[in-house]
């Protein structure tokens, strides 16, 4: 028996492969995804590193470009991940107190994060990619965005103004090999 018939079925076919194909690779929120390690740096080509138990992004040349920290990231959504440091034993979080809105590290293992917890959706943050670089976005504070100072050796922090040119960001992300 022929499902796939006429002009109009060849349509609702490939809509069906399509919308298969997506639906395959997408985790479930049962079970955590695999934790990935990525680069991360700037478009103004700060990496982070960690110090004094804090984010910064800055230039790290000869000795020092071992300082450099990995993303640790887990899918949650297409666009929506968890992102750690330290294979996964820091992650990065999105805190609102009173006015303030800061990034902050906690102690936290990145595959004990769920993506259908309410008091995990800090850790959240949302991937937008524009051409070669990616800005993220929080996922408990919309309209706040991981990002960098112009000057370097300063706090990786958050902005509400991505477009005003005072912090930087857009990032590089790439998969660590």
């Amino acid at each position: 028996m022929e499902i796939c018939r006429g002009l109009g079925s060849h349509l609702i076919c490939l809509l069906l492969f399509l919308f298969h194909s997506e639906t395959v690779g997408r985790p479930s929120g049962r079970k955590p995804s695999k934790m990935q390690a990525f680069r991360i740096w700037d478009v103004n080509q700060k990496t982070f590193y960690l110090r004094n138990n804090q984010l910064v992004a800055g230039y790290l040349q000869g000795p020092n470009v071992n300082l450099e920290e990995k993303i640790d990231v887990v899918p949650i959504e297409p666009h929506a991940l968890f992102l750690g440091i330290h294979g996964g034993k820091m992650c990065l979080s999105c805190v609102k107190s009173g006015d303030e809105t800061r990034l902050q590290l906690e102690a936290v293992n990145i595959t004990d994060l769920s993506k259908n917890r309410k008091q995990d959706k800090r850790f959240a943050f949302v991937r937008s990619d524009s051409g070669p670089t990616t800005s993220f976005e929080s996922a408990a504070c919309p309209g706040w965005f991981l990002c960098t100072a112009m000057e370097a050796d300063q706090p990786v922090s958050l902005t509400n103004m991505p477009d005003e040119g005072v912090m930087v960001t857009k990032f590089y992300f790439q998969e660590d090999e």
